[in-house]
């Protein structure tokens, strides 16, 4: 039997803003079939906005469209379908973005965050195991990155769930299937920071916040925040950054703060400039590190022979470069020790309904985490 319900729907990406007046998401019914197998439909209690989900509506990022946006999540399994064992109903689940096939050869080599197949059904708007599920009207509606969690309800692969502990609240667990993993995963994975190490984080959205407790985390003894403006400075020094610098000049800052530059440069900007900056921060040796998805069409450019005589690394990070299975719960109980306090990152809650405005708020940078409840 098919299930009807609520979902925020996008057809058309790049409409003008304010969101609120152009309106480009719709709350629709939409159906799903039962869970087929290795499928698990999952109840939606609270679905956290992040700039990815903004980079869809906006269209810097191209999806196949129609689509239900969402990717960070948590709720409750409601049914299992054939073959699921890892999970079954009532159990309280974070969500992740990129299911892991277990067979690829990414995922055999103990890399699942980079896994060939999930990224490929992702990149197609479809679930790992077929689809699109999501239905409209007996029109296909595509799926963002395994999940479509701005809904009631999401159909999902059973790789794509952690089991959370039944005490830990719904907003707070939505966070760690993206922001917690992208950003402290970075930090302590990624950018393999080590105690004393000095470290400069770019753009404090979630997954920049997130950067900053795990550098904190790490042992890092100079955390230098970098943003536009001062909105975010006191909630960085609240968090652990040691300094903050304006986005503007923030390469000259850092080496005024230290003159031969910071060990480790994290980019969460989302832009070109932040990861130019973030270089150019980066010391003799040291390596830059960029989680963000600007529009893929713009590129930066960097001198070879400064690469090699400066003896510098340049690394992109996805998932954090984590093992979901292993690190959700590792920071859940890092959470609980107080050396993640993600609530910190959350701006607020709001309804589905509000999600255009919430789109507002994040483009315009009022916001680090608004939280969708159900």
């Amino acid at each position: 039997m098919r299930r009807s319900f609520r979902a925020a729907v996008l057809r058309t990406a790049g409409l003008a803003r304010p969101y609120a007046q152009s309106r480009p998401l719709s709350i629709e019914t939409v159906e799903l079939p039962p869970p087929a197998e290795g499928e698990v439909l999952v109840q939606i209690k609270a679905a956290s906005i992040c700039h990815s989900d903004l980079s869809v509506v906006s269209g810097d990022r191209r999806w196949p469209l129609p689509i239900v946006p969402g990717h960070e999540a948590a709720g409750i399994v409601e049914e299992a379908g054939p073959g699921v064992a890892s999970v079954r109903p009532g159990d309280r689940v974070a969500l992740v973005f990129l299911t892991q096939c277990g067979s690829c050869a990414r995922c055999v080599e103990g890399k699942p965050f980079l896994c060939e197949r999930g990224t490929q059904a992702n990149r197609e708007g479809r679930l790992i195991s077929g689809g699109p599920r999501l239905g409209f009207k007996g029109l296909p509606v595509h799926h963002h990155m395994g999940l479509s969690a701005f809904a009631e309800y999401a159909l999902v692969s059973e790789k794509s769930l952690v089991k959370i502990p039944p005490d830990l609240g719904f907003v707070e667990a939505s966070l760690f299937g993206c922001a917690v993993l992208c950003g402290a995963g970075t930090a302590l994975y990624t950018a393999a920071i080590k105690p004393g190490d000095s470290v400069a984080v770019f753009g404090l959205g979630g997954v920049g916040l997130a950067a900053i407790l795990g550098a904190r985390t790490a042992g890092a003894t100079r955390i230098v925040a970098v943003d536009a403006g001062q909105a975010k400075k006191e909630l960085s020094l609240a968090l652990g950054a040691t300094d903050f610098v304006d986005a503007e000049g923030a390469a000259q800052a850092i080496r005024a703060l230290l003159p031969q530059g910071v060990d480790a440069a994290i980019d969460a900007s989302g832009t070109v400039e932040g990861f130019e900056q973030a270089l150019e921060s980066t010391r003799r040796g040291g390596s830059t590190v960029t989680v963000s998805l600007p529009d893929a069409a713009k590129q930066f450019h960097f001198p070879l022979s400064r690469l090699v005589a400066e003896a510098r690394t340049i690394r992109g990070s996805y998932l954090g470069s984590c093992i979901p299975s292993r690190d959700v719960q590792a920071f859940i109980e890092l959470y609980r020790q107080g050396h993640l306090p993600v609530e910190r990152l959350v701006s607020g809650t709001l309804a589905l309904d509000d999600i255009n405005e919430a789109m507002d708020a994040l483009a315009d940078g009022r916001a680090v985490r608004q939280v969708i409840t159900f």
